[in-house]
């Protein structure tokens, strides 16, 4: 298995820089939207666990054929990186899914899902104690603005109730998500990020339908017309999007975006992927966002720029490693 990342502070610049920053904003538009289609899908009747199965392994049919044809039958860089391949299917793919929707299971989703958005924090900490990349006070600010943001975005100044088992799911989840940035960033394995998608994305379909034969993730399906916006669809037409847009597009372009951000500067960009979710949730489901939420999503964007100054500073200061 090769290392999980050599997040190099300052890689990103010019067309790369650009490039990045687009995949990795296509990739939290696609995550965003996630949350609001599988909402209309379990008011009609689907389980959480046959959802994310079906949006899974829908993506993984799409890109896997893209998976192999970016090998080029270069089968043994898969056969030296299966480790890594596993292990993402294992934490970012299905771990991360799982994990969430067990958390809210015992607790809101707000909550749920601004735990495991503290994934940038973990990663910031996991290259300082593993890489030695120590934070500035610059990236350490924009952090902290962003994960105010986040509050605000999440309303959760007015008070929730968490529960410790939903908390202990939503940490597993972060650790999951973090995974997820993490191995996606990492440039020395020569795997292609395609094949590194096709491979997670099989194997955390297959760890998703395992745990549904053993019973521990309910499936159950309906082929009622789902409600969006007081308009119905049919069932089909959300999981649709699911699998190919939520699933394998975010997931390809968000490999694509970690290799040319690093995993620090991707996963705080990532958190747009959370107010994406506010103004998906405003149009599909008319939950419209206080002032408070659009505030929140401002200073979202405001920590992520910071962390990208933060990240140009340390440049400066610390050597690049041989």
């Amino acid at each position: 298995m090769t290392a999980v990342t050599d997040d190099i502070p300052g890689v990103a610049s010019g067309p790369r820089l650009a490039g990045g920053l687009a995949f990795a904003v296509v990739s939290a538009l696609s995550f965003g939207l996630s949350g609001a289609l599988a909402s209309g899908l379990l008011a009609g009747g689907w389980s959480a666990g046959a959802t994310v199965l079906v949006r899974v392994g829908l993506a993984a049919v799409v890109v896997l054929p893209l998976g192999i044809w970016a090998l080029g039958g270069r089968w043994d860089v898969l056969r030296r990186n299966a480790g890594t391949v596993v292990l993402y299917g294992l934490l970012a793919v299905a771990g991360a899914q799982f994990c969430y929707f067990s958390a809210v299971q015992h607790m809101q989703v707000g909550p749920a899902l601004l735990i495991e958005y503290t994934a940038p924090a973990a990663v910031v900490c996991w290259l300082w104690l593993r890489h030695g990349q120590r934070p500035g006070p610059v990236t350490l600010v924009g952090a902290a603005v962003a994960a105010l943001g986040l509050v605000l975005v999440l309303d959760l100044l007015s008070g929730a109730d968490l529960s410790p088992v939903g908390v202990a799911w939503s940490l597993a989840a972060m650790v999951g998500a973090a995974s997820y940035f993490l191995i996606s960033a990492d440039t020395t394995s020569g795997l292609p990020p395609l094949a590194l998608a096709a491979g997670g994305l099989v194997v955390g379909s297959l760890a998703l339908a395992l745990l549904g034969l053993v019973g521990l993730l309910p499936m159950r399906a309906s082929t009622a017309a789902v409600s969006y916006a007081d308009r119905e669809v049919a069932w089909w037409v959300p999981l649709l999007v699911l699998g190919l847009v939520t699933a394998a597009v975010a997931y390809c372009t968000g490999i694509a975006a970690g290799r040319r951000l690093g995993s620090r500067l991707a996963s705080f960009v990532a958190l747009l992927e959370v107010v994406a979710g506010v103004l998906f949730a405003w149009l599909l489901l008319e939950e419209l966002p206080r002032a408070v939420q659009l505030v929140g999503g401002l200073l979202v964007l405001v920590g992520v720029v910071g962390v990208k100054l933060g990240e140009r500073q340390t440049a400066r200061v610390e050597p690049t490693p041989a």
